[in-house]
């Protein structure tokens, strides 16, 4: 039986990104001293950016932590609309510098062509990621599994194996690449990550009956797989 995933609530996005950050920091410090190597699996946008800058500080063996990416534009790495750019920028500064990051962009003219190379970088990033940290759309989007995009059913498959499969964003840049459900899942837990009224009233929308399709991240909500938590700020 399905059940909702457990809602933390905070005052302000500072207050949600510190107590991400120290749990994120836990977990890997957990994996590496256990496994020696440990995942982290972001997305981009505004809302984690503070999240990075704190999680940057954090006291870690920034040598033994892989970090990629749950999704991209389709565009240079140089790109001011590039997730990639976004962590080098923030996340991957100081002591996190000596991360292993693992990019999705590549030489492949579109995102289906390069899916398949993109996956092979993960052969590199221990599985199940140790943390995975998600956003969501105003639309119920989550990385880049847009509604509507033409890959959605097989890349919201939960048979499916895990991978990158070529998606298409309703806004421009329109081609994105994204890790697909089975990819996501595998993890020792998400978090998604969301601020703002709108944004509560698309989670709210989302915990209502309708299908995954319509609102991928009911597909993330709705899983019991791999525990899911909600942080959400005003």
């Amino acid at each position: 039986m399905n059940t909702e995933p457990p809602v933390s609530k905070f005052e302000g996005l500072e207050a949600l990104s510190r107590a991400l950050a120290d749990q994120i920091a836990a977990s890997l410090r957990t994996a590496i001293a256990a496994r020696r190597l440990a995942s982290l699996v972001v997305s981009g946008g505004k809302s984690p950016t503070r999240l990075f800058e704190l999680l940057r500080a954090e006291e870690l063996d920034w040598s033994s932590v892989c970090v990629a990416l749950a999704d991209e534009r389709w565009v240079d790495p140089s790109d001011p609309g590039s997730n990639e750019k976004l962590l080098r920028d923030v996340l991957l500064q100081g002591p996190a510098a000596a991360a292993r990051f693992q990019g999705l962009k590549n030489g492949a003219p579109t995102p289906d062509m390069g899916a398949v190379s993109a996956w092979e970088t993960f052969a590199r990033v221990p599985r199940p990621f140790d943390a995975v940290v998600l956003g969501m759309g105003d639309d119920g989007h989550t990385a880049s599994l847009f509604p509507g995009s033409p890959n959605l059913p097989n890349a919201l498959d939960p048979a499916a194996a895990a991978g990158c499969v070529g998606m298409r964003a309703p806004v421009a840049p329109r081609p994105r690449l994204s890790l697909n459900l089975s990819a996501l899942l595998d993890s020792r837990r998400i978090v998604l990550l969301i601020t703002g009224d709108a944004k509560w009233r698309t989670y709210l929308a989302a915990g209502a009956p309708g299908p995954a399709q319509q609102m991928p991240v009911r597909a993330v909500l709705r899983q019991t797989r791999t525990p899911v938590e909600v942080m959400w700020s005003p």
